[in-house]
């Protein structure tokens, strides 16, 4: 490809590196979402109703991020438009109580962790395992590191082996047949160390919560530390709800 060529294209896909991570809003991405305040017409279930993932509740009405995948079906069926997925890509969170969007609210924020923040504040290494995953959450998480979005600026890297990794990262809904590998990896983790759950098949099961063959008993004894919602979670939740719980800027 000679000089002009290149120069093309580059100018075609303009700049690809995105300088601050915490400002960005990805353009045409179906993100937090938020319910108004109005009441809902009496007796309505609708939006419960056509929710594949039993991911809302009514009286009060209530949004569960960690079972959420994002289909849009909710908003499609409400006859009052009560609920609106917004661009926002922050909506990482400890507990799994902070998943949870009423009306009226409008931020989702990480709670930082004083022990998180010197421990790892400065490094951080992750390990990666695809738990019964159908490879979106995971293409998501290896582009965190890629031009775009850089993470390796904050000191923060993906690992080949658990053995020198900092926080098991896990995607999808943890299945009977990566029962054994998830476990090897957790113990091969040294300590201090901890578990981050990305997705919503890894936070509730999401689709595959009924599934036969799916095991959850790991999570239920190591709980994780940060829970990124998404289906599958764009880079910036993921590196926000990292950069957020340890207290970085």
């Amino acid at each position: 490809m000679s000089i002009f060529s290149s120069l093309r294209v580059r100018v075609s896909q303009g700049r690809q590196y995105i300088g601050d991570l915490r400002a960005a809003r990805p353009a045409g991405f179906r993100g937090r979402p938020v319910i108004g305040s109005e009441p809902c017409a009496a007796d309505c279930s609708a939006c419960r109703d056509a929710c594949p993932t039993q991911a809302i509740t009514v009286s009060p009405l209530a949004l569960d991020l960690g079972r959420c995948v994002f289909c849009n079906a909710c908003v499609e069926v409400c006859p009052e438009q009560k609920i609106v997925f917004t661009p926002e890509p922050k909506m990482g969170a400890a507990t799994l109580a902070e998943l949870i969007v009423r009306p009226g609210e409008e931020a989702t924020r990480v709670t930082a962790s004083a022990t998180f923040s010197k421990l790892f504040g400065r490094s951080l290494r992750l390990r990666q395992v695809s738990a019964g995953g159908c490879n979106a959450c995971e293409l998501e998480l290896n582009a965190v590191a890629n031009v775009n979005f850089d993470v390796q600026r904050f000191g923060i890297e993906w690992v080949a082996s658990p053995r020198h990794a900092d926080a098991l990262v896990l995607s999808g809904p943890l299945t009977r047949n990566m029962q054994e590998a998830v476990r090897l990896a957790w113990d091969a983790m040294p300590d201090p160390r901890f578990v981050v759950a990305v997705g919503a098949c890894a936070i509730s099961g999401g689709l595959y919560a009924e599934g036969p063959m799916v095991e959850r008993g790991f999570l239920s004894e190591v709980g994780p530390a940060l829970y990124v919602p998404g289906c599958p979670p764009h880079p910036l939740t993921f590196v926000n709800a990292i950069l957020d719980l340890l207290g970085r800027p």
